[in-house]
């Protein structure tokens, strides 16, 4: 999984994953998308490959790259057993709604 994270670290590969979503598509699609030189996009394809987030297919003398979604799948889990489970101990949420509801108490008055 270190792998995926070190992928979607850097904003040029968030950009070619993000562009894959919308199909297939080949080296030269993606070098152009994404503002990168051929080796650049050898790099960042690369990475990509190794933490499996993309597929490589060769169709003539064209490499096709498809989204491989099981691994984003899994980096999505995981990230929200972190961060999704999170909630406020009970006396913290408790003394949030009192706040709360003091705070609306307070600008009803100076309304009126």
């Amino acid at each position: 999984m270190q792998e995926a994270y070190k992928a979607i670290a850097d904003p040029t590969r968030r950009r070619i994953l993000q562009y894959l979503r919308g199909g297939e598509r080949t080296a030269g699609e993606l070098a152009e998308y994404a503002h990168v030189g051929r080796t650049a996009l050898s790099h960042h394809l690369t990475v990509l490959k190794l933490a499996d987030m993309v597929r490589v297919e060769r169709r003539g003398q064209f490499q096709v790259y498809t989204l491989n979604t099981t691994v984003l799948q899994d980096l999505m889990t995981e990230l929200l057993g972190w961060f999704g489970g999170m909630q406020a101990p009970a006396d913290d949420r408790l003394s949030l709604t009192a706040e709360s509801e003091h705070e609306t108490d307070t600008s009803r008055e100076e309304t009126v």
